[in-house]
């Protein structure tokens, strides 16, 4: 199959390209690096260089490929990020329909569901809609849990305070996700002939904040590391004062509540809670503590 992918070479994409090229499939991987060109290529993929924002590009990066996996970057701009991750699917919409692709897999969010209350997940859920409307095209939206990457963030948390937290209790229970499984469900549904449009819970564990401080703090040599929940208002302040420009830092705090009172992963809970991918939390605390 010929395949295209937009996400450059990051946490999914490259996993994904390496996938697809090893099932033997041929690859175009988009990015809007230049200087990602020969890394593309040492992975035996061609190379798109453009704007996920241009209809046209993108276009040209899709004409004659039998699927493509879509994603739009996170916070774009920095500011207006819904509408910008709105006007990223409507571009992305636009090419699917001029180019004739016919299979699409479009990276989602658990919450994709809600049209607010969600944060940035917002800009998801419009592109839902939007590719939802797309004729003749079958669409699998791969709503993934929680990254588990994200606990990352917390890294100068950790240091500076000795403490993790959210604005959500240590007690409710998540579903996370890492992105090599991520890639694998894609690679999946790629290969899958899907008619209509389908919906598909990507998720490696679901546990509470309070089990991933205890193993992720065992992992570093700190099994006492305590969650905090935070106030919505404490958690917004922290964000800014880490440097997240204010709507950034509001969108986030608003996801926060979307899982403090179990909005945000109700239709992931209502449709038996999937879990496919392979990454448990035990496994992760092993990559975290290896680049803690």
């Amino acid at each position: 199959m010929k395949i295209t992918i937009s996400g450059s070479l990051g946490n999914i994409g490259k996993p994904l390209t390496t996938k697809l090229v090893a099932a033997g499939h041929e690859v175009t991987v988009i990015s809007s690096a230049a200087d990602r060109q020969q890394a593309i290529a040492d992975l035996g993929a061609v190379a798109a260089i453009g704007s996920v924002s241009d209809a046209e590009f993108l276009k040209e990066a899709f004409a004659g490929a039998d699927a493509v996996f879509v994603m739009t970057p996170p916070n774009m701009g920095g500011v207006n990020i819904i509408a910008n991750t709105t006007e990223a699917g409507k571009a992305f919409a636009a090419a699917i329909t001029a180019s004739g692709v016919k299979r699409v897999v479009m990276l989602s969010s658990i919450g994709g569901d809600l049209p607010t209350g969600n944060g940035p997940i917002a800009g998801l859920h419009n592109i839902e809609k939007i590719y939802s409307e797309l004729e003749s095209v079958s669409v699998t939206f791969l709503r993934a849990g929680l990254f588990f990457t994200n606990f990352y963030n917390d890294v100068p948390l950790i240091k500076g305070m000795g403490i993790m937290g959210a604005n959500y209790p240590g007690a409710i229970r998540v579903p996370f996700v890492y992105p090599d499984d991520i890639a694998t469900a894609a690679v999946e549904e790629l290969q899958k002939n899907r008619t209509g449009k389908n919906v598909r819970y990507i998720v490696s564990d679901v546990r509470t904040p309070n089990e991933a401080v205890r193993i992720l703090g065992t992992a570093i040599g700190n099994p006492e590391l305590p969650w905090v929940e935070f106030t919505d208002e404490q958690a917004l302040q922290g964000m800014q004062q880490a440097g997240l420009p204010e709507e950034v830092a509001q969108l986030y705090t608003e996801m926060g509540t979307g899982f403090r009172n179990g909005t945000i992963p109700a239709d992931f809970e209502r449709n038996g809670s999937p879990v496919d991918g392979q990454t448990k939390l035990e496994d992760f605390a092993k990559i975290f503590a290896a680049g803690f």
